[in-house]
């Protein structure tokens, strides 16, 4: 069983900068403030949360960042996520989304012939490659990690003409 843990032992300026933070109109430095003077009194984690209406690993991130920055861990910080989770495409599903776009869009009666990132990620929930409708980026982001470049498709414009095509050979060269 781990010990139980607990914030370091306090200096006078970080008690008067805690104990202000507990008269702050900001919400996060108020409830952290009280976490972590009730760390410093030794109460324990689990008893925190209860008191604080929050979940056990709120408060230990709140220790733990204490311990670390300092007065600083009273601060809100970004909310951006650390990592972005890749676990909706393991290898498996990329190679079934490789696999996918070697098809035409058509094959799963989509009125077009040409793939976007929109429809692969759209034929892709219907296919049961992913639990949920991701966005164009994460296709994006996949088709990255499989080495393939994509491009926006190019719709060319063509003449009824029936030599066009020799014609435009001959200009083209």
């Amino acid at each position: 069983m781990k010990s139980p843990i607990y914030v370091r032992t306090l200096t006078a300026a970080e008690r008067r900068a805690i104990e202000a933070g507990r008269h702050s109109a900001e919400a996060f430095t108020l409830r952290r403030s009280q976490m972590l003077l009730a760390s410093a009194r030794r109460e324990p984690v689990p008893q925190i949360a209860v008191a604080l209406g929050c979940n056990e690993q709120t408060v230990r991130n709140a220790i733990h960042a204490f311990n670390q920055h300092g007065i600083a861990a009273l601060a809100k910080g970004s909310t951006r996520p650390k990592t972005v989770p890749h676990a909706i495409f393991d290898a498996r599903r990329r190679e079934q989304v490789r696999a996918l776009l070697h098809q035409s869009p058509r094959t799963f009666g989509k009125p077009t012939s040409v793939w976007t990132l929109a429809l692969v990620a759209e034929v892709s929930h219907e296919q049961g490659l992913t639990p949920r409708l991701v966005s164009d980026e994460a296709i994006r982001l996949v088709l990255a990690r499989l080495g393939v470049s994509w491009r926006r498709a190019k719709h060319w414009i063509t003449s009824p003409d029936p030599a066009y095509a020799a014609k435009k050979g001959d200009a083209t060269g």
